[in-house]
């Protein structure tokens, strides 16, 4: 890659440099008249362009591979890929997976590689990467390989199930951030300073309108172009920003990793007893439009893994707040589900069964057929008396305390004890009685 301190020799290893960015035409949107013409001035990815930025230092050394910039929708994937171009010395040509096939991609290749013979050397950005087939994808592998073109490409999907792990493995992942309020509050003060005047908005409704934004730069510069084609008028509220603008749509996917993500973040946070959390998760998910049906099937879940034995009563609690949503709907339905999620999260909490049934099913697989005692086997007929079937067998509500301390695994087989019971909640009653049939048992 050329330093750009040593222009003479970019020319000869790559030849003249890229033209920069044309200015945007006049009455373009205001998002692309306030495009970042340098690197520096790219909002909220400090972590990737800072001084001790991952691409900071990578254009620092004279190194640029082959990269997949990873992020949401607004936050400077394919700016950073033009500028990018720009600062290595590189042609910058650009795809979209959305329009283009497998002859765009060929031809492509064909020019990069006339350009590379040339002395110049290419940078490939494709816009959502991820709609690229299995095979389009490895359509790259020889290209990267020999270097006929550096590729950038974006996604807003999870590169380790979206992208073919050959390609991954020859690219390095950068993870793009959600514009923070300061980032967003820094693109409205670009907005004014180029537009010349402030948005007539109270401190309140500027807050609602970086909320609105959902961390979207180019989302938020569309909201203040709204704004800022107003007449001169009283500033607005909360209550007038509302009714003239609408707010963006969250970020969720039902199907894609958003999903999951939120999903995640609600079952993590009832086990860790956090009910604010948990159902601010909840509502998320709901706001989303995920269907409570999942959510519900989900709760049933916890409270047979996380909450278990420690609370008994949780499991039937979630099977009826799942049957009263399924009874009443949304969203009157919701309620039970959200007073569900407060029930897990400050429920005491125990993964005594889950982890019995692990280790239950692992001792099965080990054990095969092993026939059940003799002494617990039933014997309707004669044949099976004479066999030994049922002898010796103890009636527990016969003994004392209904406990006769017979052994009930397979003959040969050691004892395992697989329930461990906590200390916490209805387990610990359950522990006490177990030690003391142990004891007797001994």
């Amino acid at each position: 890659m050329a330093s750009r301190r040593q222009p003479e020799i970019a020319d000869d290893l790559f030849g003249p440099p890229p033209t920069a960015p044309q200015a945007p035409a006049e009455g373009a949107p205001l998002a692309d008249r306030l495009r970042p013409r340098k690197l520096e001035e790219v909002a909220g990815q400090e972590h990737l362009l800072g001084p001790e930025g991952t691409l900071s230092r990578m254009l620092a050394r004279g190194t640029l591979p082959s990269l997949i910039l990873w992020g949401p929708p607004g936050v400077g994937k394919t700016t950073i890929a033009r500028l990018l171009a720009e600062a290595a010395g590189l042609e910058f040509v650009s795809l979209s997976a959305v329009f283009s096939g497998v002859a765009d991609l060929k031809r492509a290749f064909e020019e990069a590689r006339a350009r590379r013979r040339a002395g110049r050397r290419t940078l490939l950005f494709v816009d959502e990467v991820h709609r690229f087939n299995r095979a389009q994808q490895d359509g790259f592998l020889p290209v990267v390989e020999d270097g006929t073109v550096t590729l950038v490409g974006a996604t807003t999907e999870n590169p380790s199930f979206a992208l073919n792990g050959a390609l991954l493995s020859r690219c390095q992942v950068l993870v793009l951030k959600r514009l923070d309020d300061g980032a967003i509050e820094s693109l409205l003060s670009r907005a004014e300073a180029l537009e010349g005047r402030s948005l007539p908005l109270t401190p309140e409704a500027r807050a609602l309108l970086r909320a609105m934004a959902d961390g979207d730069g180019r989302y938020a510069l569309n909201l203040a172009e709204q704004v800022l084609a107003l007449p001169d008028a009283p500033k607005l509220d909360e209550t007038g920003l509302q009714s003239l603008l609408a707010k963006r749509a969250a970020l969720y996917d039902k199907d894609r990793e958003e999903h999951y993500n939120l999903i995640s973040a609600l079952h993590k946070s009832m086990r860790g007893s956090d009910p604010d959390a948990a159902l601010y998760w909840f509502a998320r998910m709901v706001h989303g439009g995920e269907d409570p049906r999942y959510i519900a099937r989900r709760l049933a879940r916890f409270a047979a893994e996380d909450v278990g034995m420690a609370d008994p009563s949780a499991l039937p609690l979630a099977l009826a707040a799942w049957e009263s949503y399924e009874r009443l709907g949304s969203p009157e339905g919701e309620l039970g589900l959200a007073q569900l999620v407060v029930h897990l999260a400050t429920a005491p909490k125990s993964n005594a069964v889950y982890v019995a049934w692990k280790a239950a099913q692992s001792l099965a697989r080990e054990t095969g057929s092993l026939m059940p005692p003799a002494h617990i086997l039933n014997a309707p007929t004669k044949l099976m008396k004479s066999l030994g079937y049922g002898a010796g067998y103890e009636y527990d509500h016969d003994a004392e305390d209904a406990f006769s301390g017979q052994d009930y695994f397979p003959e040969g087989m050691a004892r395992a004890e697989l329930y461990q019971p906590t200390e916490r909640g209805a387990e610990k009653e359950i522990a006490r009685r177990m030690r003391e049939w142990a004891r007797r048992r001994g």
